[in-house]
């Protein structure tokens, strides 16, 4: 994937900036363990409090031809502004200070209660960046499922791939093309980016019958929303079938290529502009999809039945590819998905 010289960094990049020998690095390790969309995803503070204002071109000019001693008609293109808000995650852990002493490393027994807390923020996180809906949950931030989810009656319904699914066992897989003026996480401005966890030490507790206790509390608390500044730069190959655990939708392949077929400048490699031609801002493209579809593709490029889908390895370890485009696994992706038409 390529590396982006711009304000738009990902969570590790913000942790070494923020806070290069604190505890945030270390919780990012963990959230990489489970859904990789937030290990890709770009963060960048909001350009308007808590919340981020983009603007969009909704028509070009028009352009005259001219005939001698004839004028030529004045125009002008138009405009829109989307602001796109977002919300605050928060959890605190609590842990009676006897038990927790009891073992002689209260650091450690801390953590591994913590770390509960801190898969629940990371589920909550990425499930709300495929489904959240402030119509449904106006705490939260809007989501791409949203976003992506009609096929006729919406401009961006041209960027839904169909895969032929009719019941409500259907999955999706999104590509996702990262830069600071495509698709990106928020920050509200001023804050930090990422999960921040904070030790605030020895307190009271209270019991059900308000009796007091001293115990040990960690505060987690993740201030976040996503733009998608860009609607061309986020494909959804929506209605993949999926029954009795596993993808009956026959034609993957086909709604892949279709998939990075709707993407702007992309080349073969998937991350490299195009011969003669520059994109606007470089961008990191990444498939996701669940465990039940990536299963599915592994399944066929161990076949190799297909010369784009292919089996690469980063970091010493293995990942399917397609286009030279990785296909990383994102567990908060639903097999239950309704139809989108």
């Amino acid at each position: 994937m390529a590396t982006l010289a711009s304000s738009a960094l990902t969570l590790s990049e913000w942790a070494t900036r923020l806070d290069p020998g604190g505890k945030p690095a270390a919780v990012i390790e963990l959230l990489g363990q489970t859904n990789e969309m937030l290990t890709d995803m770009l963060w960048m503070q909001c350009n308007d409090g808590a919340g981020h204002k983009t603007t969009i071109r909704t028509g070009l000019p028009a352009a005259t031809w001219r005939l001698l001693n004839y004028g030529v008609q004045k125009s002008k293109s138009t405009t829109a502004q989307v602001r796109d808000a977002t919300g605050m995650l928060e959890a605190y852990s609590d842990i009676d200070k006897a038990l927790a002493d009891l073992n002689g490393n209260t650091a450690e027994f801390r953590m591994g209660e913590d770390m509960a807390f801190i898969e629940a923020m990371n589920q909550g996180m990425q499930g709300t960046v495929v489904y959240g809906s402030t119509a449904a949950s106006p705490e939260r931030f809007t989501g791409l499922g949203p976003r992506f989810s009609a096929i006729s009656g919406a401009n961006n319904g041209v960027n839904i791939v169909d895969a032929g699914g009719s019941s409500s066992t259907n999955t999706s897989i999104w590509l996702v093309g990262w830069g600071q003026n495509t698709v990106h996480g928020l920050f509200p401005k001023g804050s930090k980016a990422g999960l921040q966890v904070r030790d605030l030490g020895e307190v009271p507790l209270y019991d059900a019958n308000n009796n007091v206790f001293q115990g040990y509390r960690t505060h987690f608390k993740w201030d976040c929303g996503l733009t998608v500044r860009d609607w061309r730069f986020v494909v959804r190959i929506a209605n993949i079938n999926v029954t009795s655990g596993a993808v009956t939708t026959s034609n993957l392949i086909n709604t892949l290529i279709a998939a990075v077929n709707k993407l702007p400048f992309v080349s073969a490699a998937g991350n490299n502009p195009p011969p003669g031609g520059t994109r606007p801002g470089q961008v990191n493209t990444a498939f996701y999809c669940n465990r039940t579809v990536r299963a599915a593709l592994d399944i066929q490029a161990m076949a190799k039945t297909n010369n784009f889908l292919t089996l690469e390895t980063r970091d010493s370890k293995p990942y399917v590819a397609f286009r030279g485009i990785p296909i990383r696994i994102c567990d908060q992706i639903l097999n239950n998905e309704a139809r989108v038409v």
